[in-house]
């Protein structure tokens, strides 16, 4: 290829990370506000957190951004631009598997756990700060890593409206050279890259968080002797 059809191709990649990047950050806020009011002592709050993730869920992110793109304009009378509208479709539509993450995350923690919280007259947002975040977020990094990964398989989705990620840019280089083994053996190995990279960060931050978590403290020789000499435990002296 020509320096200038590489150009176009990494014009395409850098589209797709602040495509990725966007709609993850809307995701993960999508997913833990919703997946907490699934946990809600409110049926009502409880009831509408379940109707927003089986609705998106339940729906195709192809039609949703269609749906976005195309069918709001005309009843909104306002236009979306094409990132825009592909970050609030993906975001949404990935948001609704990660609410069910955080909500099976939320619901293994120990339940002595929470009733130590009420115990302490910790508020329902202490306990949520304060307990079950802390050890909820790390057993949610490996799905929301899966996840995070289907969300980028996902961005190529964006194409359909003529935005220029790596798949369109892809499509319109094998249309100039007319030859599509090697374009798209080059775009999968992109979309790989970005993709085993990301796993990396995830595992990072997997090991980061459980760092500590469950591990009893650490006890010094020096102060265990003191302490049995203090109590007269082990020093033969007790007659």
């Amino acid at each position: 290829m020509t320096s200038g059809l590489w150009e176009l191709v990494l014009q395409g990649v850098w589209v797709t990370i602040q495509l990725l990047v966007l709609s993850a950050l809307l995701a993960t806020a999508v997913s833990f506000v919703v997946g907490v009011a699934r946990t809600h002592r409110l049926w009502l709050v409880r009831f509408l957190a379940g109707l927003y993730t089986e609705v998106f869920r339940g729906t195709s992110a192809l039609v949703m951004i269609f749906w976005v793109f195309f069918v709001l304009p005309p009843a909104f009378g306002w236009q979306l631009v094409p990132l825009w509208a592909g970050t609030l479709a993906l975001g949404l539509t990935y948001g609704a598997y990660g609410s069910e993450i955080v909500r099976g995350a939320l619901g293994a923690v120990d339940p002595a756990q929470k009733e130590g919280g009420i115990a302490l007259s910790f508020t329902p947002w202490q306990r949520m700060r304060l307990i079950l975040l802390p050890q909820a977020v790390p057993e949610m990094i490996p799905p929301f890593s899966n996840l995070l990964v289907e969300l980028l398989k996902g961005t190529a989705l964006v194409s359909i409206m003529g935005m220029g990620d790596l798949a369109f840019s892809g499509n319109l280089v094998r249309l100039a050279l007319q030859e599509s083994a090697e374009i798209y053996t080059y775009i999968l190995l992109i979309y790989f890259v970005i993709a085993f990279l990301l796993t990396r960060v995830m595992r990072g931050l997997e090991k980061k968080l459980k760092a500590g978590v469950g591990k009893a403290p650490e006890r010094k020789p020096g102060v265990e002797l003191k302490r049995a000499a203090t109590t007269g435990v082990g020093t033969g002296g007790g007659a």
